[in-house]
């Protein structure tokens, strides 16, 4: 039986390259860069001036410093949409920080309105963080579980292989860029892994039916096949998931834009990692089994003839 369509399996070496060479570089960024963690898992204080045009980040780094902000020079200060900014630092004392915040006003000649100050303490940020831990730790394992029991385990395996590649390259970025994790952040990358695995579940189940009664060709072209079959509902569901999404990126204003850009990132992850990562591993890892691999030399001694 010919190939149809696009030869995946074929192309699956390249495949692996471009996914080692995408772990490889977010793992460096992760190590030598690190992520930038949000006030909520550190601990600090947000504060947010509404309508403040004329005032650039520097003069307001200025008057940070002038106010006696803690690591005041290590602050991160974004404008914001309706001309105002965001300053996130590291103070966890409610009223030094609102005493502070009142000192930068009076400092960049801007009335006490418009104002909002939230400190967060470093032992809720811990929290946070655990729970954020836990909560991944919880789905992965779920994940395992259910694709074993509804499928088999080398399709889990290979299925949470390619999920870990789509976290990884969502914090490799945030990592790369120097964007703050916060727990919209958390929350994309929970999201992400709920994507990811629809896309990879539905090439698998098409695998699964393909494979049933297989005697005419290998297990590798039977895959290549199965992912050709589903390519058009591939691109649907794709283009469904990203849509809203680069929406939210463009309008979302400031509250919705870190929780855009990561699933933005991880939605293209996650579609490239269901039939070029989990659907050419678990077929790799599937044809070694002695049944595949006798039916693999039957169909090459008959393609020879």
């Amino acid at each position: 039986m010919a190939k149809r369509g696009i030869d995946f399996m074929g192309k699956r070496n390249i495949f692996f390259i471009v996914s080692a060479a995408l772990v490889v570089i977010a793992v460096a960024a992760l190590l030598l860069k690190g992520l930038t963690l949000g006030i909520e898992f550190q601990g600090g204080t947000v504060m947010t001036r509404a309508r403040a045009e004329g005032v650039d980040t520097e003069v307001v780094r200025d008057a940070l410093q002038a106010a006696g902000v803690p690591d005041a020079a290590n602050a991160v200060i974004q404008p914001t949409d309706d001309g105002g900014f965001i300053v996130r630092t590291a103070a966890s004392a409610t009223a030094k920080a609102q005493d502070a915040f009142a000192q930068i006003l009076a400092e960049l000649g801007l009335p006490d309105q418009d104002v909002n100050v939230t400190t967060i303490g470093p032992g809720w940020g811990a929290n946070v963080t655990d729970a954020a831990v836990l909560a991944l730790i919880v789905s992965l394992v779920a994940i395992l579980a259910y694709v074993s029991i509804r499928f088999e385990y080398k399709m889990s395996v290979t299925a949470v292989l390619a999920l870990f590649h789509d976290a990884l390259i969502v914090l490799g970025i945030y990592a790369l860029a120097g964007l703050e994790v916060t727990p919209n952040t958390v929350a994309a990358v929970l999201t992400i892994l709920g994507y990811s695995l629809y896309d990879t579940i539905v090439v698998f189940h098409r695998i699964k039916e393909n494979a049933t009664g297989l005697s005419k060709r290998s297990f590798m072209d039977m895959t290549n096949d199965s992912i050709n079959e589903m390519l058009m509902r591939w691109v649907n569901t794709g283009l469904v998931q990203i849509v809203p999404v680069i929406a939210l990126l463009l309008f979302g204003g400031e509250t919705l834009r870190d929780f855009a850009f990561a699933m933005a990132i991880g939605l293209i992850a996650g579609a490239y990692s269901s039939i070029g990562l989990a659907s050419p591993l678990y077929a790799v890892w599937k044809e070694r089994e002695p049944k595949f691999q006798a039916l693999k030399k039957k169909y090459e001694a008959q393609q020879a003839k």
